[in-house]
C-alpha cells in the first residue's frame, strides 16, 4: 500500500484498522463521538478480576456515551493463551462481559497492532513506560483525541472521576 495513502487513512483513531474475533476487520467509526477506554486484557492475569469493574462500568455508562473496547494481549507471561473463541468465552462466563473484545494483537515491540502505535505516536499523556503489563488502559475524548494512559494499578475511582468529566463534556 501506498504509504502516503496508509497515513491518511491513518489520521484519525477512528481510521485505524482493528481485527475482530470473528476474523474480520474494521475500524473505530462506529465509536466516533463516545469517550473510549481501551485495554488490553488477559485471562490469567492477576488483573483480570478487573473485567468485573470494566463491566460495571460498561453497564453505568454505555447510555451516556461510553464504550469499553477490549484488547487481548499474550506478550506479558503469556497470560492470554487461548484463541479468541476461548477468550470470549471465558470473559462472557466468568465475568458476564458484554462490552466489544477484538482480535488478540501486540501492544507493542514489532508486531505492535496499528491501533496500539498509533495511540503511542498520539498520546498526550502517559506513565515512564507505554503499556507495561495487562490491564493498561487508555483513554480517548470525544473527539478522537488519546488522552492518557492508566497502569493496571490506578484505582477505577480516578478513571471512573476522568470518564465523568468526559461524558459531562458530550
Amino acid at each position: 500500500m501506498n504509504s502516503k495513502l496508509q497515513k491518511t487513512q491513518q489520521s484519525s483513531i477512528y481510521d485505524v484498522p482493528v481485527d475482530t474475533m470473528d476474523g474480520g476487520r474494521t475500524n473505530l467509526k462506529a465509536y466516533e463521538g463516545k469517550v473510549m477506554l481501551l485495554v488490553n486484557v488477559a485471562s490469567r492475569c492477576g488483573f483480570t478480576s478487573q473485567y468485573k469493574e470494566l463491566e460495571a462500568m460498561h453497564q453505568e455508562y454505555r447510555e451516556e456515551g461510553l464504550a469499553i473496547l477490549g484488547f487481548p494481549c499474550n506478550q506479558f507471561a503469556q497470560q492470554e493463551p487461548g484463541t479468541d473463541a476461548e477468550i470470549k468465552e471465558f470473559a462472557e462466563s466468568c465475568y458476564r462481559v458484554s462490552f466489544p473484545l477484538f482480535a488478540k494483537i501486540d501492544v507493542k515491540g514489532k508486531n505492535q497492532a496499528p491501533l496500539y502505535a498509533f495511540i503511542k505516536k498520539h498520546i498526550k499523556r502517559r506513565p515512564f513506560k507505554f503499556i507495561p503489563w495487562n490491564f493498561s488502559k487508555i483513554l480517548v475524548d470525544p473527539k478522537g483525541n488519546v488522552l492518557k494512559q492508566y497502569l493496571p494499578i490506578t484505582s477505577f475511582k480516578k478513571i471512573r472521576k476522568d470518564i465523568e468529566k468526559l461524558l459531562n463534556s458530550i
